[in-house]
């Protein structure tokens, strides 16, 4: 077997090498700077960072589960049979997928909660962030049921599966198989986008980082640990997500 195509059906072979070059890449450009880094004046501040890791962790879960909630209710409202349903889902998508999500939050913060007399900033951002997120769910709602072909709901039918059987040997991971992925990639979007919450002085990691920042004068050191951070939540995530689908595909 030649080197090339020992390249090409080794998958662990591969995964070293694109490691080993991602860690290349790294090291030349670290060995390129031409400034000592300090990350010392970071380790008195390490409870309030992980403080503020875990707020992030623990609204993006509630923003989570929020769009996940709200994201079937509009699949649902969708694909009702009363139109004026279908248009308030469509105007509602058009709506959020024009608008940034920072002006959102600070749109919800500052406008329409206190117009409901609501003026907890955590909450309305939180709720910013679910809002912003549940059309995205909606789509991946669809693209998951509509997998699914009306050929396969016949066949089940035809064989004579039992409720509990068809939706745990059939639908359920069929469904999941295609949830999975773009499920957890919004996942991802809504800490990245969590960071949005700092405008509203929420403790999270953005915030705290740039709170720490003017008392050590080491800047970027505090962007680098902040990259690392929101790393330790993501890849996990996405390695989870990997492992669930290959789970229920099997």
């Amino acid at each position: 077997m030649t080197l090339i195509s020992t390249l090409k059906n080794n998958k662990y072979i591969n995964i070293v090498l694109a490691g080993l070059t991602i860690i290349l890449l790294l090291l030349f450009v670290i060995l390129r700077q031409t400034r000592t880094f300090n990350f010392n004046s970071y380790l008195i501040y390490t409870k309030p960072i992980l403080s503020a890791l875990l707020n992030t962790a623990l609204v993006s879960i509630i923003s989570l589960f929020g769009s996940l909630v709200f994201g079937f209710i509009f699949y649902l409202l969708s694909k009702s049979k009363i139109k004026y349903f279908n248009y308030l889902v469509a105007f509602f998508r058009e709506i959020i997928y024009g608008t940034p999500l920072l002006v959102l939050i600070v749109v919800t913060a500052f406008l329409i909660g206190p117009a409901f007399g609501s003026k907890n900033r955590t909450v309305l951002g939180v709720i910013a962030l679910i809002t912003y997120m549940t059309p995205y769910m909606m789509n991946v709602f669809q693209s998951a049921i509509s997998s699914i072909s009306e050929e396969q709901y016949l066949a089940i039918d035809l064989f004579g599966f039992s409720s509990f059987d068809k939706y745990r040997y059939i639908i359920i991971p069929q469904v999941i198989r295609v949830l999975m992925p773009p499920m957890m990639n919004n996942f991802s979007l809504i800490i990245k986008g969590s960071a949005l919450l700092n405008v509203l002085a929420f403790n999270e990691l953005f915030y705290q980082i740039s709170v720490i920042q003017p008392n050590t004068f080491a800047y970027l050191e505090g962007y680098l640990i902040m990259w690392a951070l929101y790393l330790v939540i993501t890849i996990p995530l996405s390695m989870l997500s990997k492992y669930i689908e290959r789970k229920w595909s099997s």
